[in-house]
């Protein structure tokens, strides 16, 4: 059944690829527009990083943020939509690969080490220790990882707060959505055992307000190697 939802998600992806990066560019979505964007760039100016690679970039804009600011971006993607969108926009200042999460450790000589690495609204899969294990083979030494997902409380949207796989239909993000995303729910307690359970550590959370409800947006984790 994994699998299943999985296979889904990759393929959602890439049917909404073209959407997505409308959505994204016209800032069509409220909660990035007025919290998540800058929570996110402003946490990876902070720890004044050289190198970032931010996987599962998308239309890579958080890579053109972030080399506005003298950082070197590589952005990896799986869906090859989506890295093209990305290379289009590009101005030469931001490196992109098409690359999924089981593809990282083995291209990990290719795209060298990172200070920073950043998985923005990035981490929808079940399981996720593979991919949060091999991270630890493109870090720089003293590097960080920075994690930025949607808050356990705000995303349970009343349903039993528990994990289990929920599905995503866009409404609201503008036209020409074509697939449902199947997407894996985390509780606040789940992410901090996956954390430890991979080799990390918790330095901090910080929980992004949205500026008029002053409820969580997201949940931004800042984790170190253990």
């Amino acid at each position: 059944m994994q699998r299943d939802h999985r296979e889904q998600l990759q393929q959602s992806w890439q049917a909404n690829a073209d959407a997505w990066a409308a959505a994204v560019r016209e800032q069509r979505i409220e909660s990035r527009r007025l919290v998540t964007d800058a929570a996110i760039i402003q946490a990876v100016l902070a720890l004044q990083p050289k190198r970032v690679l931010d996987i599962g970039c998308g239309e890579g804009w958080l890579c053109r943020g972030l080399a506005e600011h003298g950082i070197e971006p590589v952005g990896v993607d799986a869906s090859a939509p989506l890295i093209e969108a990305a290379r289009a926009a590009c101005d030469g200042r931001s490196q992109y690969r098409v690359c999924g999460y089981a593809e990282l450790e083995e291209h990990a000589e290719q795209l060298g080490r990172f200070e920073v690495l950043v998985c923005n609204f990035a981490l929808l899969e079940e399981p996720l220790q593979p991919i949060l294990r091999s991270l630890h083979g493109l870090l720089a030494p003293g590097g960080s990882l920075l994690i930025q997902t949607l808050h356990p409380w705000r995303a349970s949207h009343g349903e039993p707060y528990q994990d289990g796989w929920r599905v995503e239909d866009f409404v609201g993000f503008g036209e020409g959505f074509q697939a449902p995303m199947p997407w894996f729910f985390r509780t606040l307690q789940s992410w901090l055992t996956l954390i430890g359970e991979t080799g990390w550590r918790l330095e901090w959370l910080q929980e992004p307000l949205h500026p008029e409800s002053v409820q969580p947006v997201s949940l931004l984790l800042l984790l170190k190697p253990l």
